[in-house]
């Protein structure tokens, strides 16, 4: 067994998710393993994960993900249908997609767990050449839990983790018919600072190409000041690392929604999730997070799901007791 820790800001929802999907992938990955928190210094929290093996578990996580292919999955007897290829000025927090990001690998189940699958919500199947593979689903699973999907319009999961990923590209064009990087994914940070990435995976920053809006740093919301980052192209940095994880984090679990919005009271979402000292297995790691007493030591923290266009987007936490 390897115990490792990175640090963790508690008051960053998405960096919780993604805390708890490192310990389902390490699970997954590794086996037996247990995860949690250590807030003793109050200026150095740390999630701490154990897992099977004499590797650093964080580093095989991040690893597999360098080296993972994405699958689309879908009911047999399902057909892409074709996209509407009219072009739409989209306003949509995060909305820009890439031409060179194709949608392929379809795979079909005889079993599917929602009721239909759209071509823009369809869950996807990280595989490896290792035979490992992880499912990304939670917005699909077809359970009476809140799906939890924050992002919208014309923006796939495969496209938005497909960028997480392995970044976009640039269109060539005649003047440059060269590939050009436009923004950075998991693998390129990980050629570039694996050191850095195993130790921080959430402090290594860069422009994404659309998102699953978990990251409150790379979230924004209109102030009606004339000004749209989306409108005028420019990034704003954040983690992949955070919005992957954090995606595979709620595959068996969810945040508290505890107050709904309300068009009459004008009152905005509300959600909470709960943290906990010391280690523990998935299976009471996920329930704990929602908030079942499950250890005596715990953290409630609460956060306002705010809306950016059709996108809902994480804000930063108020921490509860």
């Amino acid at each position: 067994m390897t115990t490792s820790s990175i640090p963790v800001d508690l008051l960053n929802p998405g960096q919780v998710f993604a805390c708890l999907g490192f310990l389902e992938a390490a699970n997954t990955l590794l086996g037996n393993a247990e995860g949690g928190f250590d807030w003793s210094d109050e200026s150095n929290v740390r999630f701490h994960l154990q897992a099977n093996g004499e590797e650093n578990p964080f580093a095989v996580v991040l690893k597999f993900l360098t080296t993972a292919e994405i699958e689309r999955l879908a009911h047999i007897g399902y057909e892409d249908k074709s996209p509407n290829k009219k072009k739409k000025k989209n306003k949509d927090n995060n909305s820009n997609t890439d031409a060179s990001i194709v949608e392929t690998k379809l795979k079909l189940f005889e079993t599917y767990p929602d009721n239909e699958a759209l071509r823009m919500s369809l869950p996807i199947h990280l595989t490896s050449e290792l035979n490992c593979s992880v499912v990304i689903s939670h917005w699909a699973d077809g359970s009476s839990r809140n799906a939890f999907k924050l992002y919208a319009g014309n923006r796939s999961a495969q496209k938005i983790a497909s960028a997480m990923l392995n970044g976009t590209y640039k269109k060539p064009t005649k003047k440059k018919s060269n590939v050009e990087i436009k923004t950075l994914g998991i693998t390129h940070l990980w050629n570039q600072k694996s050191a850095q990435l195993i130790n921080s995976p959430f402090d290594v920053l860069t422009n994404l190409g659309g998102s699953f809006n978990f990251d409150p740093r790379g979230a924004w919301t209109t102030i009606d000041a004339g000004y749209s980052p989306d409108e005028h192209h420019h990034g704003i940095a954040s983690s992949p690392v955070v919005e992957l994880l954090a995606a595979l984090g709620l595959e068996h679990a969810r945040p508290d929604e505890y107050e709904k919005a309300s068009s009459k009271s004008k009152k905005k979402r509300k959600v909470r999730y709960w943290v906990w000292s010391g280690l523990l297995p998935p299976i009471l790691a996920r329930i704990t997070f929602s908030g079942a007493p499950i250890v005596a030591s715990t953290r409630r923290f609460h956060f306002i799901l705010d809306l950016s266009g059709k996108n809902k987007v994480i804000t930063f936490a108020e921490k509860e007791i």
